[in-house]
């Protein structure tokens, strides 16, 4: 077979990373559109011109932005304000056109006027494009958000308050008045504590308690550089309340998947943007708009948290597959010192890139950056996530080449800083060639 020769684009020094010591931001943690392809592949940078804005170095961070929460900063630069005028006007339309918003919002979005909280719920299908129907949407979901809570997020023993409550109201009232126990003869064998029946409330109960011991363990963990997610404050403490009853919520109503560890890592972005939404009714009913994008965002990458279709065709390892396939297509020469040569297995560095979309590989701004491009893409945010893994090998190509098992393996489980411009350019490219 004849090997496929390096494009010269590759090669170029735009998309090499400089070699750096790079401590990690954060530590580690364990449906296609029906739009035509042609409007998809329509390239908001010239193809046959170089990246226009960013530098080729890469730019690295300071300790302090390390340690510090994102604040949506006051610098803008030209042509973000002009960007954030054209999502403004298209978001004030009656009638929102989802194809040029999505052709806006690829490009990434700007902090500041509540634009990335209510892009966000209009890509993954939460709000509806028609202005007028928000406020009848909203209120129906936060509702039935509540109501999933009230029925899911109960101990068992409010099933026997409620149980004497109602004997209470039927029986003479002067006979349970006062005792505060419900009778023997009236707790039905399936709501007795000791029963080990499988419609028992009790015995579903302690089935959860290890899967809500994990969820707790793991949303105190998340983010802990960042004081929104972490520390002993009652805003940190609130945001981790509402992690875990998004979670709770989602395994319950879920049963064939139920919580999978490192959902969290997923779920935090969409928490974040969401409470900090200027609009304090928005901000304040996080939680429920949460709930709903994070089952919508999932809903394409569900088949990688269940374990029983890890060796299907939808599961993670073929996904990882596709990944490897691609990398073979546009640079053989870096899948072949990868795979064979140095042999380090996809599966031991893009496992986490894949499931965890990303979340651990980059500082937080830099991840909703990416998200920003992964959630407006016609093509479906796995298709996109895919390209922009292959674009992340393609940009430390030099060194991978350099490199052995272990000195790569310990470069992709710990991915140098990165020009995030640079990375969705690469990964736009790459759709680019694939149909060209």
């Amino acid at each position: 077979m004849v090997k496929k020769g390096v494009p010269d684009w590759l090669n170029s020094s735009l998309w090499s990373s400089t070699p750096q010591n790079d401590p990690r931001h954060i530590q580690s943690a364990s449906k296609p559109s029906t739009e035509t392809l042609e409007e998809t592949l329509k390239p908001e940078i010239p193809i046959q011109t170089p990246v226009p804005e960013p530098p080729s170095e890469i730019i690295e961070e300071s300790s302090e932005q390390e340690t510090q929460d994102p604040v949506d900063g006051p610098s803008f630069s030209p042509e973000d304000i002009s960007r954030q005028s054209q999502i403004l006007a298209e978001l004030s339309k009656k009638v929102i056109n989802m194809k040029e918003l999505r052709r806006l919002a690829i490009q990434g979005l700007p902090d500041g006027a509540g634009i990335r909280p209510i892009t966000w719920k209009l890509l993954l299908g939460y709000l509806p494009n028609n202005h007028e129907l928000w406020r009848a949407e909203l209120a129906k979901k936060r509702s039935q958000y509540e109501l999933f809570k009230k029925e899911l997020l109960f101990n068992p023993s409010e099933i026997t308050r409620r149980m004497e409550k109602s004997v209470c109201n039927e029986k003479d009232k002067s006979r349970c008045e006062g005792s505060g126990l419900l009778p023997r003869s009236e707790i039905t064998h399936g709501e007795h504590p000791l029963s080990l029946g499988k419609t028992s409330v009790w015995n579903q109960f302690f089935q959860d308690t290890e899967i809500i011991e994990q969820i707790d363990r793991d949303v105190k963990r998340t983010h802990p550089d960042m004081h929104f997610f972490s520390g002993d404050t009652s805003f940190a403490m609130s945001t981790q309340e509402a992690l875990k009853h998004i979670l709770i919520v989602f395994a319950k109503l879920n049963p064939g998947i139920r919580y999978v560890q490192g959902m969290n890592e997923v779920l935090a972005p969409l928490f974040y943007v969401f409470r900090n939404d200027p609009d304090e009714e928005n901000a304040a009913s996080a939680e429920a708009d949460t709930f709903f994008c994070f089952v919508e965002l999932l809903s394409g990458f569900r088949d990688h948290f269940c374990q029983q279709l890890d060796n299907s065709v939808v599961g993670i390892r073929s996904t990882i597959t596709t990944l490897s396939q691609l990398l073979k297509e546009h640079d053989e020469e870096l899948w072949r010192h990868l795979e064979v040569t140095t042999q380090v297995n996809p599966q031991f560095y893009a496992f986490r890139w894949i499931t965890l979309l990303l979340t651990q590989e980059f500082n937080f701004v830099d991840s909703l950056h990416i998200w920003d491009t992964l959630l407006s893409d016609r093509e479906g945010p796995q298709e996109t996530l895919l390209r922009v893994c292959c674009a992340m090998l393609i940009l430390i190509r030099r060194r991978l080449l350099a490199g052995d098992f272990t000195s790569n393996l310990k470069l992709l489980q710990n991915y140098p800083s990165t020009n995030i411009s640079h990375l969705l350019y690469v990964a736009d490219k790459l759709r680019v060639r694939s149909v060209g």
